[in-house]
């Protein structure tokens, strides 16, 4: 995405313009009343906070506006040059959008060679990490499986995993479903799904799963679903079946020990790119965010997608309204028309649910300037860069394909990136615009700050800065180059700012679909 960008006569680089198209500009910092905007020919009418978006001519009420050259909405109300355009002014309406499969599709481009260094286990998947974790067939083991995972806990007990260097650490996903739902239904097949791919996992080096032993979310029929065994790096066991809580903790405490010598044993080895499988999540979105990290982001995955590894793109609420530019990168009309089922069954989902999907964006995302689902939406897909869009998976399915995916998931950034990591994505890129401390255990997690006002206040929590893109300081190729560089050494090994501070663990959430008996 090209910035067009326009300088008013009171305040150097007042405003953005990201298409000669364009019914509004986009606020570069606060725009006071009677701020002259000479280049453009305004005057500020009303003040405008920045990241806000401000009308560049007169609007009639029922009359579309675009942002990105793309209708983000319609006037509710007339709407004069100069004037606030938000939430009291702006609103959704239906409007047709040319799917064209496939017509955008560029093919295969010219291919780089990278490498990280991964570790290769040995069925011959590849790691970015080196965890040993414990998951629960059901809410009731939970509190076992913290306990467990807590007697490895560093920063309580640092003599645990002392003699165990290689070891990244034990940790305990938990969740709140497995029981009461339909023992046939799609819910428990989702979270089987959803549970199964984590079992398999290469940053786990092992895993415990740990059940209470009645409930509907059986770990035989789980393994079986999901065509597993039990062997000695994918160990089963029930509370009822141990003997009580206190033998639970216990025995999983014993067995953790038993596999952390062999577990130590690994070492990292350069690897192809095409290991790499990413998944992408924008949360706490504002008005920059489709102007500064996620084009940028949208940069290094054309890098990534270059040199063989894989996306997922997500959120499928998130990218209602912009669909028609991700169908016509479609390789074929079949991937494009995958895409659509998708969105058809969230307007389904909505509607039988009594909800909007414009419900979405949150307050938060408001307030940062993001009125309309289709704006939000148009910025939130920049993060797929240009490729060529291969396949599209369902919540918490293999990602098989090489290059950029879509995944259906819901917004909610825990539950989709749940699923991005069940599929397996070993790393986590993530934009924001309001601030985010999200991590993403077992795969390591990047943040990418959307202006620089929130990486002065939080930088101990981002790893990248693309503010700079707003202002002219920073290109969006020069960010795209750095964040996919910084890709390659966190896949490496370098700890995230999120990994510094032990986020990970609380963050798994599968999605629950079904109703609860």
């Amino acid at each position: 995405m090209e910035l067009i960008t326009k300088t008013g006569n009171s305040v150097a680089n007042a405003v953005i313009r990201l298409n000669l198209l364009d019914d509004v500009l986009i606020a570069r910092q606060p725009l006071p009343l009677g701020l002259e905007l000479a280049v453009e020919g305004l005057v500020v009418k009303q003040p405008i906070p920045a990241g806000h978006k401000i009308a560049a001519r007169d609007i009639a009420a029922g009359q579309p506006l675009r942002r990105y050259g793309q209708i983000i909405g319609f006037a509710s109300q007339p709407i004069s040059a100069g004037q606030h355009v938000h939430v009291h002014n702006l609103a959704m309406g239906d409007f047709s959008r040319d799917y064209a499969f496939g017509v955008d599709a560029l093919g295969v481009g010219e291919r780089r060679e990278d490498t990280f260094m991964g570790i290769v286990r040995e069925d011959g998947r590849v790691a970015t990490r080196n965890y040993i974790g414990i998951l629960t067939s059901v809410n009731c083991s939970a509190t076992v499986a913290k306990a467990i995972a807590d007697h490895f806990r560093r920063d309580i007990h640092p003599e645990a995993l002392a003699a165990y260097p290689n070891v990244d650490g034990v940790v305990a996903l938990t969740h709140s479903f497995g029981c009461a739902v339909d023992p046939g239904g799609e819910a428990l097949a989702m979270l089987r799904r959803t549970l199964g791919g984590y079992a398999i996992h290469p940053n786990f080096a092992a895993v415990l799963m740990i059940g209470l032993g009645c409930e509907t979310n059986q770990i035989p029929d789980l393994l079986a679903a999901q065509g597993l065994e039990r062997n000695n790096t994918l160990r089963t066991f029930t509370i009822q079946g141990t003997g009580g809580t206190s033998k639970t903790i216990a025995s999983g405490i014993e067995q953790v020990k038993s596999l952390l010598a062999e577990a130590n044993r690994v070492q990292r080895e350069p690897v192809s790119t095409k290991h790499l499988i990413i998944g992408l999540q924008c949360g706490g979105s504002d008005g920059y965010s489709g102007i500064t990290a996620n084009p940028a982001l949208g940069n290094a995955v054309d890098r990534l997608v270059a040199a063989g590894g894989t996306a997922i793109l997500s959120e499928t609420p998130e990218v209602y309204g912009a669909e028609h530019l991700l169908t016509r990168r479609a390789v074929s009309r079949a991937v494009g028309e995958k895409l659509i089922q998708r969105i058809h069954w969230w307007e389904a989902y909505c509607e039988r649910m009594n909800a909007q999907l414009n419900n979405n964006p949150s307050a938060g995302n408001k307030a940062g300037g993001l009125t309309t689902i289709l704006e939000k939406s148009l910025g939130a897909v920049a993060k797929a860069g240009s490729s060529d869009l291969v396949d599209v998976y369902e919540y918490a399915q293999t990602v098989t394909a090489h290059g950029l995916v879509f995944m259906d998931t819901p917004g909610y950034d825990p539950i989709s990136a749940t699923g991005q990591v069940a599929g397996g994505a070993n790393l986590i890129a993530f934009t924001t615009g309001r601030g985010s401390a999200y991590g993403c255990a077992p795969s390591p997690s990047i943040k990418l700050a959307t202006n620089t006002r929130l990486w002065e206040t939080q930088e101990e929590d981002m790893d990248v800065n693309c503010g700079g893109i707003a202002d002219g300081s920073m290109t969006i190729e020069e960010r795209g180059e750095h964040i996919y560089r910084l890709m390659l050494r966190i896949a490496s090994g370098e700890r995230s700012k999120s990994e510094q501070h032990g986020y990970g663990q609380n963050e798994f959430v599968p999605w629950q679909i079904g109703a609860i008996t």
